[in-house]
């Protein structure tokens, strides 16, 4: 009498199977002014940190737009050499600085984005009082 032997493989589906790689954990914007508060006209650097994700292609080279509050917007916009895995270097502090010349309150919008695709975006704000010669207290 012969013996057959039956093999059964189950196949579960994974994120990692056919070459996939896994989707990097969205990362978060940090910004952090200096100063937070002062009296106008009041000169302030801002810092964008993108904390956590991958160094991956996903958020190499990408374009910031500062909203500024005060009806100006800024775009910092790089060309950067073609990405490397594993070579390349992923930017994650960014500074610039802004005067506010009139005094008010000013929610500070970063955005951040990679080929119109939104990476993460984050507002500050910053108070600024009047000081002299501040156009607004001036009768």
């Amino acid at each position: 009498m012969k013996a057959f032997v039956l093999a059964l493989a189950v196949v579960t589906a994974s994120p990692l199977m056919g070459g996939e790689t896994p989707k990097p954990k969205k990362p978060t914007l940090e910004i952090r002014p200096t100063p937070r508060f002062g009296f106008s006209p009041l000169n302030v650097l801002f810092v964008a940190e993108l904390k956590g994700g991958g160094d991956v292609e996903e958020f190499y080279c990408p374009e910031l737009e500062w909203d500024w509050d005060d009806g100006g917007k800024s775009v910092k916009e790089s060309d950067c050499p073609p990405y490397e895995n594993g070579v390349t270097h992923i930017e994650r502090r960014f500074s610039k600085a802004h005067g506010f010349v009139r005094a008010g309150n000013y929610a500070v919008k970063v955005t951040m984005r990679r080929a119109n695709h939104l990476i993460a975006q984050q507002t500050v704000t910053v108070t600024v009082r009047p000081g002299l010669g501040d156009p607004s207290t001036i009768p």
